[in-house]
């Protein structure tokens, strides 16, 4: 006998009943993915102009565009806003003050823009000269996977610092869903920052990444162990890399005692438990780990240090 429409509904609805855990019904209204994902856009085109636009814009042209794409996002981007306060709103929050905080933490992140746009020139000059297979910095931003990444993580990170839930990570992980880069929107990057390829990088949620650092595709800044599940939120879990640090493909870093001193560089497949000085070169021979001073090296290794 075939089955009908009434009874797979009333199959799917007799689930929904059983396995109340991942269904969300008569409770708050959540930030709609989609929406963020538009406003993301949106965002990218005012910190990029005329790079993520269907059409050349000209400069006679850039006031009255910026103030209609502006006026765009402050009113969605106050909506989804208003949206994650009435799921977790910060403590000591009147309800009555929900629109009236959405409305001043989205004029705030607006106001941030002209500061992420020096971050991510810096970004863009990292990667133009740190890649001689680059043949412009308008290379860069329209084709390297990266560019993209770190312009949204730094966005959601602004986002983060106010403690608004769900709307940061949605951000993140749009990006990481489009680029394979997987940078939390809680993680401290500083200025000049590359990751060469990209596929498969993970910046954890507490990693802390000075000025001037290189990573190259698979490298890992992942927690010790999650086996202590939710006690270990808000615990430094991730490692810190200081200034001036390269880091090869698919090495991972461990924990957030761990850091890696100014200067150094760390081989590719390395695994790494452990602190080092600055100006350190890391190697994996076998199993084991060796750390060699830069000072002290009789020969030059073949590393982009």
């Amino acid at each position: 006998m075939q089955v009908t429409v009434t009874q797979l509904t009333e199959q799917l609805v007799a689930s929904y009943a059983r396995l109340g855990g991942i269904n969300h019904l008569d409770g708050k209204n959540l930030p709609s993915k989609r929406a963020i994902a538009l406003i993301t856009v949106d965002l990218l085109r005012l910190l990029f102009p005329g790079f993520f636009d269907e059409k050349l814009i000209h400069s006679s042209e850039i006031k009255v565009e910026t103030a209609t794409l502006m006026d765009s996002v402050l009113e969605h981007l106050e909506d989804e806003i208003y949206k994650s306060l009435e799921y977790r709103p910060p403590e000591k929050l009147a309800k009555k003050d929900f629109r009236s905080t959405a409305h001043e933490l989205t004029l705030e992140l607006l106001g941030k823009l002209p500061r992420i746009r020096e971050l991510l020139q810096s970004d863009t000059e990292a990667a133009y000269n740190g890649d001689p297979a680059a043949l412009s910095k308008e290379e860069i931003i329209v084709a390297y996977p990266f560019i993209e990444t770190i312009a949204v993580q730094r966005l959601a990170h602004e986002l983060y610092k106010k403690h608004i839930a769900l709307i940061p990570r949605i951000m993140t992980e749009w990006a990481h869903g489009r680029t394979g880069i997987d940078l939390h929107p809680g993680a401290k990057i500083g200025s000049h920052f590359f990751i060469d390829h990209g596929t498969g990088a993970v910046v954890g949620e507490t990693a802390e990444i000075g000025n001037h650092v290189k990573m190259y595709q698979g490298v890992g800044l992942v927690a010790r162990s999650l086996a202590g599940g939710q006690q270990l939120h808000g615990q430094k879990r991730h490692p810190t890399i200081e200034d001036r640090v390269t880091i090869y493909a698919n090495a991972t870093i461990v924990g957030g005692e761990t850091v890696i001193g100014a200067g150094s560089t760390i081989g590719a497949n390395v695994f790494l438990m452990q602190s080092v000085g600055p100006n350190s070169l890391v190697l994996q021979e076998d199993v084991n780990v060796k750390v060699i001073s830069k000072a002290d090296r009789a020969k030059k290794d073949d590393f982009q240090i």
